[in-house]
Parts: structure tokens; C-alpha cells; sequence
């Protein structure tokens, strides 16, 4: 996939950040769109179909969060990227984020070429999954990874992009346990600072979805899938 033909929401209400980080990712030839609040950006989001939204947390009318929770409800973007750039670091606010379905979060200020080196980081994770081609059964439940779609007991799961990442790799191997560190490095890549309450924000979500007893806790060390 060219730049040409991926297209960025960017979601900020300040005036300055649509400008300078819009030009600098227009510059490296992407189709930038862009939205000041969380109600505009729903609406552009629906009609643009986004690849990337870069997500603003603190916004007038709508917030991000309460943006992204709204967006992850949309069939049509189940497998476009969300990550929030805010300048708030609290790990409150991380945990906040990821539970609604984020995949990365990027604090701000941040230098435009930075930036743009991460949002290429985050875009080869759409390549990476387009010359995937496998289909992981496991019981009842199948994980196919070309359709971003999971099945269990004959019936569909929409999982936020970061949920199905973790869960793909737990049931690629089924019995093995992931250690914490390699989790991270795996689904998050190394590329964007995530708290440590990250992976655990998740396995609880796919817990309340797949099902408790799939996953096993491996305390100080990481997490299992069990069959």
C-alpha cells in the first residue's frame, strides 16, 4: 500500500497541531483529513474510512475517549488504527484510552518528525496483516487474521484491534505462556511507551468476551491462552 492511497484522521482542537503535524504527514504524501472535536471526527470517520485516526483526548463537545468508544462501535473501522496524542500522561488516562479501544498512545509535545516516524511504525502493522493469510482454530473458536474476524460457538466477536492482536498471539501457541516484556514488544511494538497496566486492561476485556477460563494468569511472569 502506497502513502497515496492510506488516509490519516487527525482529531485536535487546536488549531496549531492540525496545521504542523497535518503538513508534516501531507509531506510524506499521506491524505490527511482532519476534525476539532469528537462528534466532527465521527462523521468524517464515517465517510473517509480512515487507515489512522490520531486522537486528541481533551476536546470540546466530545472527548476522545468517549470518540474512540464511538468509533470502535462502527463495522467499518474495526480494523483502522486509533492512537491518542494528548498531552496528558497519567496512567489513568492510558488506561482509559486502551479500554476504549485504543491501540497506541503518543503524549505530546512531540517533534513533527517523531511523530511521523511513529505513524509510519503504526502503518506497517496494516502491511503486516495484509500478507497474513492465517487462520487459527482453536475448539470452537477461530481467529482469521485476512478478515479481522473472530468466531466462537458459531457466533461473531468484534474485538478492538489491540484486543484481537493479543489475543491472535496468546492462541497462536496454546499452552505457552507469553512473558509480560514480550507481549508488549509483540502487539505494542517498542516504538510506543505503553504503562504497565496495559496488558492487563486487555486480558480482562477478553476475558469478559472469550472467556475467563481461556486465559491463565503466569504471576511475574506473563499470561497463557488455555484450551
Amino acid at each position: 500500500m502506497n502513502t497515496k492511497d492510506i488516509t490519516i484522521l487527525l482529531v485536535d482542537d487546536e488549531p496549531d497541531i492540525l496545521e504542523i503535524v497535518g503538513y508534516n504527514l501531507t509531506a510524506e504524501g499521506y491524505n490527511v483529513v482532519t476534525a476539532e472535536n469528537g462528534v466532527e471526527a465521527i462523521k468524517v470517520a464515517k465517510k473517509k474510512k480512515p487507515h489512522l485516526i490520531i486522537l486528541d483526548v481533551m476536546m470540546p463537545e466530545m472527548d476522545g475517549i468517549e470518540a474512540c468508544e464511538q468509533l470502535r462501535k462502527l463495522p467499518d473501522l474495526q480494523s483502522t488504527i486509533i492512537t491518542f496524542l494528548t498531552a496528558r500522561g497519567e496512567d489513568y488516562s492510558q488506561v482509559a484510552g486502551f479500554d476504549a479501544g485504543a491501540d497506541d498512545y503518543i503524549t505530546k509535545p512531540i517533534r513533527p518528525k517523531v511523530l511521523v516516524s511513529k505513524v509510519k511504525a503504526l502503518l506497517r502493522r496494516l502491511k503486516e496483516e495484509e500478507s497474513s493469510d492465517n487462520v487459527v482454530k482453536i475448539g470452537s473458536l477461530v481467529i482469521n487474521r485476512d478478515e479481522y474476524k473472530i468466531v466462537k460457538d458459531k457466533k461473531e466477536i468484534v474485538l478492538p484491534r489491540k484486543e484481537f492482536e493479543l489475543l491472535s498471539l496468546l492462541a497462536s501457541k496454546p499452552g505457552k505462556v507469553f512473558k509480560r516484556e514480550d507481549i508488549l514488544d509483540k502487539v505494542w511494538g517498542n516504538e510506543v511507551i505503553v504503562g504497565g497496566r496495559t496488558i492487563d486492561v486487555h486480558i480482562r476485556k477478553l476475558r469478559e468476551k472469550i472467556g475467563d477460563n481461556s486465559f491463565k494468569t503466569i504471576k511475574g511472569v506473563g499470561y497463557k491462552f488455555v484450551v
